[in-house]
This record gives C-alpha cells, sequence and structure tokens, in this order.
C-alpha cells in the first residue's frame, strides 16, 4: 500500500510538472515589451501629442465587468528643472540637488480599486470569458486577458481597511511588481504606454513649481485641508479626490496612501546625483530581483498611518520586510503586501515614448513570474 502511495504520489507530481512545461509560459505577453502594442492605439483625439505644447488632459477610457465605461483622467505634467530632495528631512533626502525631467502626464489621483481590480482581481478577464462583457477590441482584450495576472489576495479586507469594493477608494497592498504588471496590462489594452513615475518625476509633479517643505506651504498648518494622515485618518485611507489638489491639479499627492515608484532604495542617490555619477533616470538595484527579495522598494507621499512629517514633498519611504509579516506562502506572494493597506501608486504616461533598453529596465522582470509559477506549481 505505501509503495502505492509513493508511485501515485509520484505520477501526481510528473503530471503537474508535464502540465508546466506544456503550458510554455515564456509565450506569455508578460515576457513581451511593452512597446508592440503601441500601433493603433484606441482612438482618444484628446491622448494625441506629438511636443510638449501638444500636451492636454485627457480621460482614458477602460471597460469594466459589468460592460460599463470607466475613465480617469491624465494630467499633463511640463518638463523642467526643480530641486529634488531637501536640507531639513532625514539624511537619505540630502544634498538636495536640480534634477530635469522630461514631460509626462500623471493619474489625476490614485488609482482606484475600480480601475485595478479589471486586472488585479481578474474582474475583466473573467467576465470575457463567461461571454457576460463583449471584447471591445478583441485582439487588445486577448492579450490583456491572457496576461500574468495576480492570485487571489491572501484577504483583501486586511490590505484595503475593507474599501475594495466601496467607490471611489485607492487600491491597496499590491506590491510594486503587481503595480507595474497593470500598468503593462493598462498599456495592452489601450496602446498608450503607461508605467509608475521614477522617483524623481513623482517629487517634481508633487512639487508642482512649490519650493516649501509641503506644496502648501513650509509648516504642517495647513494639512488638514490637504492630506489625509494619521491624525485624521483613524480607520485607514478614504476616497481619492477629498482633499485640496496640487497647484498643478493633482490629487493626495501627500497622505491617504504612499506610492509605489520605480526605484530601488539607495540612501547615497542624491549624493550620486550631486556629484554626477547618478546612472540612469531612476535607481535600480544591482542583482536582479527575486521572489524572494522584494522590498528596498520606494514609495512616496506618505498615508494614512503616518505622521504629518512623513508627508513632506521629499520624504522617501522604504518597503521592509514587516510589509509581508503575515503572508503565509513560501515563497511570499510576489502579487500582495499583506501588511501594507497604506500603499498603492497612480500611472504616469511619458510624452517620449522609450527605447527598448528604457522598456525594459521600466518593465516587470518576467523571469520573477516565471519563477514564481515554477515554485507553486509543485
Amino acid at each position: 500500500m505505501k509503495k502505492m502511495m509513493l508511485l501515485a504520489a509520484a505520477l501526481m507530481a510528473a503530471a503537474v510538472s508535464c502540465a508546466y512545461a506544456q503550458e510554455d509560459l515564456t509565450q506569455n505577453p508578460a515576457t513581451q515589451s511593452s512597446l508592440q502594442w503601441l500601433e493603433n492605439a484606441v482612438p482618444n483625439a484628446d491622448a494625441e501629442a506629438a511636443t510638449e505644447a501638444d500636451m492636454k488632459a485627457y480621460e482614458e477610457e477602460l471597460q469594466t465587468s459589468t460592460g460599463e465605461t470607466l475613465k480617469f483622467k491624465m494630467i499633463p505634467i511640463p518638463g523642467g528643472t526643480f530641486t529634488m530632495g531637501s536640507e531639513n528631512g532625514q539624511p537619505d533626502e540630502a544634498p538636495a540637488v536640480e534634477v530635469t525631467v522630461k514631460p509626462f502626464w500623471m493619474e489625476e489621483h490614485e488609482t482606484t480599486w475600480e480601475e485595478f481590480q479589471l486586472f488585479g482581481l481578474l474582474t475583466l478577464a473573467k467576465a470575457h470569458k463567461a461571454n457576460q462583457a463583449e471584447k471591445l477590441y478583441p485582439e487588445r482584450n486577448d492579450v490583456a486577458d491572457a496576461m500574468a495576472m495576480p492570485t487571489a489576495p491572501y484577504s483583501i479586507g486586511s490590505i484595503s481597511y475593507d474599501n475594495s469594493s466601496k467607490s471611489g477608494y485607492p487600491a491597496s497592498g499590491m506590491t510594486r511588481y503587481a503595480a507595474q504588471m497593470y500598468c503593462k496590462w493598462l498599456t495592452a489594452m489601450t496602446g498608450r504606454y503607461y508605467r509608475l513615475p521614477t522617483e524623481a518625476e513623482w517629487e517634481y509633479a508633487c512639487r508642482a513649481g512649490t519650493t516649501t517643505e509641503y506644496y502648501f506651504g513650509d509648516d504642517d498648518s495647513a494639512i488638514d485641508e490637504n492630506a489625509w494622515y494619521l491624525a485624521n485618518s483613524p480607520d485607514g485611507y478614504h476616497a481619492v479626490m477629498q482633499k485640496n489638489p496640487n497647484p498643478w491639479g493633482l490629487y493626495d499627492m501627500a497622505g491617504n496612501v504612499c506610492e509605489w515608484v520605480l526605484d530601488d532604495y539607495d540612501k547615497s542617490a542624491y549624493k550620486k546625483r550631486a556629484e554626477g555619477k547618478f546612472e540612469g533616470e531612476f535607481a535600480k538595484a544591482k542583482k536582479a530581483k527575486s521572489v524572494y527579495k522584494m522590498f528596498d522598494e520606494i514609495a512616496r507621499g506618505g498615508s494614512c498611518i503616518d505622521e504629518a512629517a512623513d508627508c513632506r514633498s521629499a520624504r522617501r519611504i522604504v518597503s521592509t520586510k514587516e510589509w509581508k509579516k503575515q503572508d503565509p506562502q513560501f515563497p511570499q506572494s510576489i502579487w500582495w503586501m499583506t501588511d501594507a493597506p497604506f500603499v498603492g501608486f497612480r500611472v504616469v504616461r511619458p510624452l517620449e515614448t522609450p527605447t527598448a533598453d528604457e522598456a525594459a529596465a521600466m518593465e516587470p522582470d518576467f523571469n520573477v513570474w516565471l519563477k514564481y509559477k515554477e515554485l507553486n506549481s509543485r
């Protein structure tokens, strides 16, 4: 009997291994460059611009799982030079240094659960599969529906303050990797290149031409009119766009949820910038990302669990192992942060289409997903 049980177990393991091999995950859209989906974009006249002067605000449209239209607004951010960092904050915010940023569009508010669930909770792909929603752009929909997508969160209530089913609340608790994959999915859906902002782009847009510690002044006397933070958010974050926007019309750049950026944490990044030793547009860890190490990544803006000082424009927040403390899986999820309901993101779209090398650096490393799938096929 024992030998038969061992044989059955071996056969089952072999079957799983065979199924994994037959699936050929290397052909998944997640392994391909987003640049190939930019031709024949979904029509949107306001989104078209050849130069900075042509840029204007536009509404991006997404189909929901019920066949309705969901819209979010993209705000044009002019290119320019600004002083990044602060001499009055944390050591890793100094030295303050001049940085030049190219023009881009930024989402008016933090990406909401209505937007993110289409990808993150697979609601649109499931609706298409069940013929509950028509494929408006079949070729694009087929690519997007096939994209590597998150597994179900361990507890969606705990990563969202029980707000995931409410209208207008920011999506939260996802890893930076999941946010990046959403951007890739969004690019496939629309034919416009979306990604996370760099740390420099984020701070530039947050400051919106201001040079003070907050975009509403040098002290926190006006913070209650401008941000959701620890003192006024005892029950977690709030719906977006309830506080004053910054001078460029961006909401919740201070507080509510802190927001993922592309940069990995480098405490000497500003010193390197000042000395001309900073390479590229954003800080990237020397070692490739791994399913076992998905922290030491930067989020900006402060959140509903932070003191007022942590909502300053220059404040850098670094993810740690504690953000996944209660994740029982091994390896832990590449998609969700079980203990970080305070982190979310918003998307940007550069005016200038990136080169193939630039895009490869900004997009999620598909090898992380392939390894995760391999380890979870056992």
